[in-house]
């Protein structure tokens, strides 16, 4: 399986080096630096939530040659960037935004879409 990984390097700066990132629990733990309970709880809350889906966000695969392990996308390690509180998350959290709002010379431009839910009122 082709795949990369988000690294931080010990400046700060954050490296990405393609889309085609999958990384396994383990390696998210190390990213964020937190504990295995902290990560599995944010990931369920993100499931939870209906903001993402793990049909198309996670996979099994041979992590070695013995044993398997679930990778999670991009879009995992983004949600997770925006949902934990640590040092780690706030640089992805940095490093994501920069991209979005690439400045030009008339200013920056975001678009942020909200889920609508219904409310009722009694």
């Amino acid at each position: 399986m082709e795949r990369t990984i988000i690294t931080i390097s010990e400046n700060g700066n954050v490296n990405i080096q393609s889309n085609d990132v999958w990384m396994s629990e383990m390696e998210l733990v190390e990213l964020f630096w937190v504990i295995v309970p902290t990560l599995r709880a944010a990931i369920k809350a993100i499931y939870k939530s209906g903001t993402l889906f793990y049909t198309t966000t996670q996979r099994c695969d041979l992590a070695t040659p013995k044993g398997w392990a679930t990778f999670y996308n991009l879009e995992v390690v983004i949600a997770l960037a925006f949902r934990l509180n640590t040092y780690e998350a706030s640089r992805i959290r940095q490093k994501v935004l920069e991209g979005l709002c690439k400045r030009k010379d008339d200013g920056y431009k975001l678009f942020v879409l909200f889920k609508a839910e219904k409310m009722s009122c009694n």
